[in-house]
């Protein structure tokens, strides 16, 4: 397998964690979306990471996609989302909210990166923030409700993973203030301390054009 992209977006990082914490064996190519979208074009029709080639040469774009198909390959005891019922539930809406939150974030971000500055629209940035936060605020809650060794239960599910890839990327891209988060700053420095976690470390870098 090879999973195109850089492990600085939270996206391409929690393919690669997965991958790791399932001991599944991949290259990888670090390629930008900006510098080298000629060649993930070669891949992937939307120019998009992460991008998993497969060992028969497909190509599977999007990180739930990717992910999903991934867990139907590991059978329900190797799987990180469960399969059913509440559990699948639960987990699902936790990594719902802590995408959301990392889209809100690259959204700050390329309003930042790509739009001069007397063009940028504050209101806008203002909604990005709000609904980041507000993503954010209902992980914290859901966390401070449940005592669980994880944040799904006594497991590591995707979610932590999710959690975890986003909140690191948010702390670092959009200076995110950690204090309101002490729930979620808890889990995320336990998962960084994971070897997988550790493997696909890097510091965030604006995007390159």
């Amino acid at each position: 397998m090879l999973l195109i992209g850089m492990f600085d977006s939270p996206f391409v990082r929690r393919v690669a964690v997965s991958l790791k914490r399932v001991a599944i064996p991949f290259e990888h190519a670090n390629w930008s979306v900006g510098a080298d979208h000629a060649r993930i074009r070669e891949y992937s029709a939307l120019g998009r990471v992460p991008t998993l080639v497969l060992d028969d040469g497909m190509a599977l774009t999007d990180s739930s996609a990717i992910l999903d198909y991934l867990d139907s390959t590991l059978g329900a005891e190797r799987a990180l989302v469960p399969p059913s019922g509440t559990p699948r539930r639960d987990v699902m809406q936790l990594v719902a909210l802590a995408l959301g939150a990392a889209e809100k974030g690259r959204e700050q971000i390329y309003e930042r990166v790509f739009r001069p500055a007397e063009k940028r629209h504050e209101p806008y940035l203002e909604r990005c923030r709000s609904q980041m936060h507000g993503a954010l605020d209902e992980l914290e809650r859901w966390r401070a409700g449940h005592s669980g060794s994880w944040i799904a239960g006594e497991r590591l599910t995707q979610a932590d993973i999710t959690i975890t890839c986003c909140w690191t990327f948010l702390v670092e891209s959009v200076a995110l203030e950690t204090s309101p988060y002490i729930k979620l700053a808890s889990l995320a420095t336990r998962c960084e301390a994971l070897p997988e976690f550790v493997a696909t470390r890097v510091l965030w870098s604006a995007p390159r054009s």
